[in-house]
């Protein structure tokens, strides 16, 4: 797909403010993705869509959809979580400036490798490490780290369970048995870390009384969609 046309599709998930659930604030321009990052997520794309007749990555099969729905909502993510990477002079006033280059950040399940692979296209200093208990999806990851030629990524293909390791950010996007995953995601954090929830709304409650303790933002709709949020939380108050 040509690069410009990715720029346009994402365009209305890359709004300047961290606040706003309907987007940017007046005045304000989106963020404007590198030529490189456009041709990452291009090539990220084609590789999609040929290795997912072979073993089923997802049920998207139109690219533009594929676009929207996954590195759409998946940068979206990242733009909400790392704000202070966006280029200079786009970034929000008021938004939290997290320093990319010290966060750890684990994708639990991370199937195809959304949001995780995208987030780290947008903030390429962070450590990120996908889990995958498939082994043909885990291949698949390789494969896409291998030809976007990412560094400081690690493939854990293991169930999270087993996993000792802490991080300062954990995602969590489509998985089966939201609550148990829930559970398991939120030892994966550290104790001042975060969770970053991709889910449908109506997962909401069960996110709230699964974990008690956490202490929630506000859910932020995801552009384009009428029942997908983001939802942050941490064990200790978000400042």
């Amino acid at each position: 797909m040509r690069s410009a046309r990715i720029a346009e599709l994402l365009e209305p998930f890359l709004s300047n403010t961290c606040h706003s659930e309907s987007g940017q604030r007046p005045g304000e321009e989106p963020a404007v993705l590198s030529s490189s990052q456009l041709d990452h997520i291009s090539t990220y794309i084609d590789l999609l869509i040929r290795w997912n007749s072979r073993i089923n990555l997802t049920a998207i099969r139109d690219a533009e959809e594929i676009v929207t729905r996954h590195f759409g909502e998946s940068l979206f993510a990242a733009r909400h979580l790392f704000p202070a990477t966006a280029p200079v002079g786009t970034a929000a006033p008021g938004c939290p400036a997290e320093r990319s280059s010290a966060v750890r950040l684990a994708d639990l399940g991370s199937g195809a490798g959304f949001p995780g692979i995208p987030i780290k296209l947008w903030a390429p200093a962070i450590a990120l490490t996908l889990i995958e208990s498939n082994h043909k999806k885990a291949i698949f990851l390789r494969e896409v780290v291998r030809s976007l030629t990412l560094t400081n990524v690690d493939i854990q293909n293991t169930r999270a369970e087993t996993i000792t390791q802490t991080y300062e950010v954990v995602t969590l996007r489509a998985v089966e048995h939201f609550g148990d995953a829930l559970r398991v995601a939120a030892s994966l954090t550290t104790p001042t870390g975060r969770l970053a929830l991709l889910i449908g709304s109506s997962q909401l409650d069960e996110a709230h009384s699964t974990l008690p303790p956490f202490t929630w933002q506000k859910p932020l709709h995801v552009p384009q969609s009428q029942s997908r949020i983001l939802l942050m939380g941490a064990a200790a108050p978000i400042r």
